[in-house]
């Protein structure tokens, strides 16, 4: 039986909403998933794993101004180029955004700004299920999506550049 949140967010809209607001409307866990495919032979295996983290963000435009943002993270573990564990974890976030005229600082918020609010809960999800195991937890290590984000845009810039122009 579920019941409905008994506090409703006091989230102005975006008519009333002082200038680039945003409001961070819920926090989530998508989706997590571990596999251990060699266990338990795994475990008796000598030697300390090496540790292979990935990261990806996903945006999705849920309704005017309102976007669900999921930072997907996913951490391999290796001992002699055996898999010892896949931990996967996509945590998301419904962010409000107002007042906010140009489309290149809104590309900027949801893509440099939000995952960053969502890294630390990711960070507990991986250690939490990482820590069941059998192994020491991972800790994620601080993430600059502002300098991934620009470097991003860099290559995209890039690309830009050096595709052949198209004759009309």
């Amino acid at each position: 039986m579920s019941t409905p949140n008994p506090v409703t967010p006091n989230v102005p809209t975006i008519e009333n909403a002082p200038e680039r607001q945003v409001y961070l409307q819920r926090l989530f866990l998508k989706d997590a998933s571990l596999e251990m495919p060699n266990a338990p032979r795994i475990l008796i295996v000598e030697g300390a794993p090496q540790i292979d983290v990935q990261v990806g963000t996903g945006i999705d435009m849920l309704d005017v101004g309102v976007f669900q943002v999921t930072l997907q993270v996913t951490v391999t573990a290796k001992i002699k180029e055996e898999v010892a564990f896949l931990c996967e974890v996509h945590q998301a976030g419904i962010f409000q955004l107002a007042n906010f005229p140009d489309n290149a600082e809104v590309q900027h918020v949801l893509a440099a700004y939000c995952p960053g609010v969502i890294l630390p809960f990711a960070r507990e999800a991986i250690a939490n299920i990482v820590g069941r195991t059998g192994y020491p937890p991972v800790m994620l290590q601080p993430i600059n999506f502002d300098a991934l984000y620009a470097q991003h845009l860099a290559q995209a810039q890039a690309q830009a550049a050096a595709a052949p122009a198209t004759v009309q």
